[in-house]
């Protein structure tokens, strides 16, 4: 028998694959045999110093028991080695006759068997793992090896095509009994050429265009050997898909030419008739090795003939004379319009992007159409390439750009709107001064400034999704403040929903704004609840976790360190998985009109990344839906003790006793300040601009106290012309009001002695106590 059969010392894996239930028991029994032995000698050692007959007797009847199974458990593990080794002598049997080079190896890929095929392909011989025999051959084998492992774990068999310079080969692996691999290498081109089916010319170009190998079928058709792609097409790059002229010995010829990735940089370009040429109905076999999705399309729009390529991305809806409209969607028009179109000549673009009807996962496809002459009666070659990537990396683009222009086009509405909501609050406490609570206009005060504060949080809601609103940072404990929102939790959910928590008994301390973490889980807990109308469980856990390698998902990658993560899960209806990645869109919602605004995620999404963290969320239609906090955890070289909150005195100086110059471009804020302030007694100076202010203060008599200014205005903005002023007044106090956060000037701000931040709104007693405290 001509087969290599290899003994090797390594122990059979079973870490990849799932073996049969009678390798995982005999395993498990020889893993067992040593401790069970153990147990018996101390049992009969016990027995014997044992005073009691009775005991002596027991103890021994329990050894002998434990022998007896030792025993059956011996029997069993040879049983199983004499089972495999049967098993292996029937595979090397088997592999012996193949005239392909052929392997059989154990899940780690330690080859146990070879037939002569394989020890004459990869002279002078046989390595000791299927990577190593592969590393002549390929390029980066193992890497090809771990995806062909994952597919065979899933599918139960699986292969790889790889171009190399001796030809187009094809590596098989298959999933057999015992955690045994079979592998298979079989040459494509040679397959073709024993078949009687004419071979497709094939091109191998590096990554400078560099020809590094044809083959016998593309130097029939070109004349001969070239050296680089620029001698055979004039216009480079190559446009795959579409119909180019080829330069051959015989003149221009008209070819399409599709593309295959060959590894190491490595492309295989393979020529295809072109659209003025007749395909034969035989001709059409060879199609069917070429590893390109091809279809033959009537001009009605029915599939004539389809390769196995095509079959493989389109799934099971594909079959004979089905409509092209029933495979695929997304082109915006009819389909049988395109393909008449394309057949009379009419479109300059015959390439369309579409979207398959599979109902198992999301592909997308280029689809170039091609006009050929099929027994003298027009038709059209569709080709396919998978743009599922492509297409998952522009709507990431378009996503990040969108996202982008909806974070600027946030904050900017957030700050006009603060202006205007400053003035409005502000007139009201105006208002409120002179009326008291007997008036009957008072309540009609009192609501329209609550409503004020009302719309002042639904703008901080933009200003945490565009991430630029005011944070607070402190060093938390999330179990404490889970303790503390865990009352108002309760009466959020209702009766029906159960509230469960569930911590870490090591939790270590992170830093972030309370509030604003509050209303993260108030965000999530709420939609937790609202995915389940019938009631049930939300779980919230606690967890300190360390990852030792980044974790990559949802196109961010979680650097190395320790995290602080929180999990709110729920047994709701789930997010289909088309809407799961837009969940964290501001104004996406999946609830009914009517019931959510669609910021609350967008809000917690915002507030996560501002704070340093990551949310990611998972789910499953008809089971729940999982969202994962993670926090950064506070080193505890960086940790302060915070300090119990004091209640700060207010100056011992009265109001009225300073001069402030106020400076804002908004005239209802200014008007708003400027009585607010006039009325606690201040001299004000106003100002509509920088420059109008530093004309001011070119009065060098006149003594200024306090700087009261916008920081973003037109023109100069506030922080510069303040620097400006201060070169002659450094002792002038400084208040920036602004609509933004203050982390958007924070910088600036530093710079400039003596200056606090006051974020618009700002109510009148706001505004007095801020300038009251820099005075004093």
């Amino acid at each position: 028998m001509a087969v290599r059969f290899v003994v090797r010392s390594r122990k059979l894996s079973t870490s990849a694959l799932v073996p049969s239930r009678l390798t995982q028991f005999a395993l498990g029994a020889q893993a067992k045999f040593g401790a069970v032995i153990l147990v018996a000698a101390t049992l009969c050692v016990i027995a014997l110093a044992a005073p009691d007959a009775l005991m002596r007797k027991a103890l021994f009847a329990a050894a002998a028991a434990l022998v007896l199974l030792c025993s059956a458990l011996a029997i069993l593990v040879v049983r199983h080695a004499y089972k495999s080794r049967a098993f292996l002598t029937v595979l090397s049997a088997l592999i012996a006759k193949d005239v392909m080079p052929s392997f059989v190896s154990n899940a780690d890929g330690v080859i146990l068997a070879s037939n002569k095929a394989a020890q004459n392909r990869f002279a002078p011989g046989v390595e000791e793992t299927v990577a190593e025999t592969l590393d002549k051959t390929v390029a980066n084998p193992t890497g090809m090896i771990s995806g062909l492992t994952t597919r065979l774990v899933r599918d139960g068999a699986a292969h790889e095509d790889i171009v190399t310079r001796k030809g187009h080969w094809r590596l098989n692996v298959h999933q057999a009994e015992f955690g045994t691999l079979i592998w298979r290498l079989s040459d494509v081109a040679e397959a073709a050429a024993n078949s009687d089916e004419p071979t497709l010319p094939m091109i191998v170009v590096g990554a400078d265009d560099a020809v590094i190998n044809m083959n016998e079928a593309a130097r029939n058709l070109i004349g001969g050997r070239v050296n680089t792609l620029d001698r055979l097409f004039k216009n480079l790059p190559v446009v795959i898909g579409q119909t180019q002229e080829l330069t051959t010995d015989d003149g221009q010829v008209r070819v399409m030419v599709s593309e295959l990735a060959a590894g190491d940089n490595k492309r295989a370009l393979f020529l295809l008739p072109a659209a003025a040429d007749t395909v034969a109905e035989e001709g059409w076999n060879a199609f069917q090795n070429l590893p390109v999705p091809l279809l033959r399309v009537s001009p009605e729009g029915n599939v004539q003939a389809f390769n196995v390529m095509a079959a493989n991305l389109i799934g099971v809806s594909l079959e004979g004379e089905v409509h092209l409209s029933e495979l695929m969607e997304g082109l915006g028009r009819s389909i049988t319009d395109w393909l008449k179109e394309t057949l009379a000549g009419r479109t300059s673009q015959t390439s369309e992007f579409l979207r398959l009807k599979r109902i198992d996962k999301e592909v997308f496809v280029q689809v170039t159409l091609n006009r050929i002459t099929q027994g003298g009666a027009p038709a059209l070659i569709a080709v396919l390439n998978d743009a599922t990537e492509l297409k998952s990396l522009e709507a990431q683009f378009v996503q990040s750009q969108k996202m982008q222009a909806i974070g600027q086009l946030a904050g900017g509405v957030a700050h006009d709107f603060n202006n205007l909501l400053t003035a409005i609050s502000g007139h009201c406490d105006l208002l409120l001064l002179r009326h008291d609570q007997g008036d009957p206009d008072f309540s009609d005060l009192v609501q329209i400034n609550q409503n004020a504060n009302r719309a002042a949080a639904l703008v901080g809601q933009l200003l945490a999704f565009s991430r630029k609103q005011t944070l607070r940072p402190e060093t938390l404990d999330i179990r404490d403040t889970l303790s503390d929102l865990t009352h108002l939790l309760n009466r959020l959910v209702g009766e029906k929903v159960t509230l469960t928590l569930k911590h870490d008994p090591v939790l270590l301390p992170i830093r972030a704004d309370k509030r604003q973490l509050e209303q993260v889980l108030m965000n999530l807990v709420v939609n937790a609840r609202d995915a389940m109308p019938g009631g049930g469980e939300i779980r919230i856990d606690t967890q300190c976790k360390r990852l030792k390698e980044p974790l990559n998902r949802d196109r961010v990658t979680v650097p190395v360190g320790k995290y602080v993560t929180v999990r709110v899960s729920d047994e709701g209806v789930g997010i289909p998985s088309d809407k799961l990645q837009k969940v964290f869109e501001p104004f996406f919602t999946t609830k009914r009109t009517g019931e959510g605004t669609g910021l609350g995620l967008s809000t917690a999404y915002g507030i996560i990344k501002q704070t340093g963290g990551y949310i990611f969320v998972d789910s499953t239609v008809g089971s729940g839906t999982c969202f994962t906090l993670f926090f950064p955890v506070l080193e505890h070289s960086e940790i302060i003790p915070v300090a119990p909150r004091q209640e700060v005195a207010k100056p011992t100086g009265k109001h009225g006793d300073g001069v402030i110059l106020l400076v804002e471009d908004e005239a209802p804020v200014r008007a708003f300040a400027s009585r607010a302030l006039r009325l606690r007694g201040y001299t004000v100076l106003e100002a509509d601009s920088a420059e109008a202010a530093l004309k001011t203060l070119e009065d060098e008599s006149l003594n200024v106290d306090v700087f009261v200014t916008d920081v973003v205005m037109p023109g100069m903005d506030g922080p510069s012309w303040v620097k400006e002023a201060l070169k002659d007044r450094p002792d002038v106090r400084v208040v920036f009001v602004s609509g933004y956060a203050e982390d958007s000037f924070g910088e600036a701000q530093m710079k400039i002695p003596n200056s606090v931040f006051l974020p618009k709104p700002f109510s009148l007693n706001d505004l007095t106590d801020t300038v009251h405290r820099q005075l004093h």
